[in-house]
């Protein structure tokens, strides 16, 4: 096998090293080709082709042969001059997919992703992500007991042991405290009255309550039946 000398230094990736790894051990024998094939996921072929290039060139057999060298579908050196040229002169400010257009009309043809490529390299562009706006966030209530939001959730908490509950919480929008919370069975159009009896006997009427979309939300006339028509059914 060809040696190499300690000062020598080859870049490698990891997929490189792996296969380095792998292939050593088929060389000194301590494992199968068809071992090294099944761990590197290769033919037996690909394995020997490998082996013979190692014990040929050393370890730099197993480098990619075109790293380092152009592509072969590289736009040249003068398009990109004359397009960048044209780019300043003409287009500053567009954005690469539209420079990329007008640029084709001119018989200037670059594609969009090359054309954002050279643009950043030479400073023209900066890289841009479109991020959703968020969305505005409410303002806090100043006083405890200014506004308690209640909400509700309905789900199967007894584990099929019984039938589905609706928990109810009521929280203080200014400290963020639970005042209320409650298990609730059926029929719901009690629950909101009944969840709050507690805490408005304790820290006095609530100025605002809002209640969740469980009691709120409304539904087509030719909709199923809800939680709330139930309700309004009565028992």
């Amino acid at each position: 096998m060809g040696a190499i000398e300690e000062s020598e230094t080859l870049e490698m990736n990891q997929r490189e090293r792996d296969r380095l790894k792998v292939l050593h051990g088929v060389i000194q024998g301590e494992r199968s080709q068809k071992e090294a094939a099944r761990l590197l996921r290769l033919t037996t072929r690909q394995v020997r082709r490998l082996v013979r290039r190692i014990e040929a060139e050393g370890d730099q057999g197993l480098i990619h042969r075109l790293r380092g060298r152009p592509s072969n579908r590289s736009s040249s050196a003068e398009l990109r001059q004359q397009v960048l040229a044209e780019y300043r002169g003409c287009y500053a400010g567009f954005g690469p997919t539209l420079a990329s257009e007008k640029l084709a009309a001119q018989g200037l043809r670059v594609s969009h992703d090359s054309l954002r490529r050279w643009l950043i390299a030479d400073g023209l562009w900066e890289r841009q992500r479109k991020r959703d706006q968020h969305r505005q966030r409410r303002t806090r209530r100043e006083c405890f007991g200014e506004l308690i939001q209640m909400d509700t959730s309905i789900h199967d908490w007894l584990e099929g042991r019984g039938e589905a509950m609706v928990l109810v919480a009521m929280i203080d929008d200014a400290t963020g405290r639970v005042e209320a919370g409650s298990m609730r069975e059926r029929p719901w159009k009690r629950i909101s009255t009944c969840s709050g009896a507690g805490s408005g006997r304790t820290a006095g009427r609530w100025r605002c309550t809002p209640i969740g979309t469980a009691f709120s939300r409304r539904k087509r006339k030719d909709g199923p039946i809800t939680a709330v028509k139930r309700s309004l059914a009565g028992p």
